[in-house]
């Protein structure tokens, strides 16, 4: 039984440029950062490169699965930062990493994903583009690069607690080639579950899947194949809020469920 780590919370208001009153520098370099979009940089992992950005990645034994959409993203937790180890090796997304640029590496998000990233030590904030996967150190949510670190000054003392939001999407046109950066909508609410395991062995799936359903939940399974292997997902319907499903993930973490994480539809 593979169990995996990881959750997502839930999406930022489109007022939250005026209502935070980020400066006009912060604001610039939000706009040179989603419309320039220059191959920056990212985290080039110490394990075997990833393919597919999209696509589910093993790490360590353990089963990632990238969201689809960073939609209603908002955590709270621990980010670090990566440099000249990985200057100028290639990312995850195919690009080449630029320790100076302003990016992060992220293990589920969608490549692209802009994100305001605010130190809540001293209350600094940047907004970088994800192009990367990682950090792969449990505890940890974003990794960024050094460029990034240093305007949030994160430099010296590693690690901090970041509050990351997801701002947007920049998307390329397909006719023209041309990169965009789209706004997220205001949404609050949504499908939330909860998984609570992944099985190579479909028996030990359903056998998981069917003591979730007699105690009256609503519980389903997914395939998913991972370089040749397939995979056997457990999932639990645990409602239409974050709030609750993050209520929900706590309770199933103490009851031993220890990789169990949300995942929204």
């Amino acid at each position: 039984m593979t169990l995996l780590n990881n959750m997502i919370p839930l999406r930022f208001p489109l007022k939250y440029l005026q209502s935070r009153h980020i400066s006009f520098r912060l604001f610039s370099l939000f706009i040179v950062c989603a419309l320039c979009l220059c191959p920056e940089s990212g985290h080039a992992t110490k394990q075997k490169r990833l393919t597919g950005t999209q696509r589910p990645y093993i790490i360590n034994d353990r089963l990632y699965s990238p969201l689809p959409s960073s939609v209603g993203y908002e955590e709270v937790g621990i980010a670090s930062w990566y440099g000249s180890d990985f200057h100028g090796r290639n990312t995850s997304n195919g690009e080449t990493y630029n320790m100076h640029a302003i990016t992060a590496a992220h293990k589920l998000l969608p490549m692209q994903t802009m994100l305001l990233v605010e130190n809540l030590d001293n209350g600094k904030e940047i907004v970088v583009r994800v192009n990367d996967r990682g950090p792969f150190i449990q505890g940890r949510i974003i990794d960024l690069s050094y460029g990034a670190a240093q305007k949030i000054a994160l430099i010296d003392s590693g690690t901090a607690r970041v509050k990351v939001t997801a701002l947007g999407e920049v998307k390329k046109n397909k006719t023209t080639g041309q990169q965009r950066f789209e706004k997220y909508a205001d949404l609050r609410s949504g499908e939330y579950f909860v998984q609570i395991g992944a099985f190579t062995q479909k028996y030990n799936g359903i056998k998981l899947q069917e003591k979730f359903l007699r105690a009256g939940h609503h519980a389903v399974m997914k395939k998913t194949t991972i370089n040749g292997q397939l995979f056997y997902r457990v999932q639990v319907f645990v409602g239409r809020t974050l709030n609750s499903a993050r209520k929900s993930e706590q309770a199933l973490i103490a009851k031993g469920y220890k990789g169990a994480f949300v995942l929204a539809r």
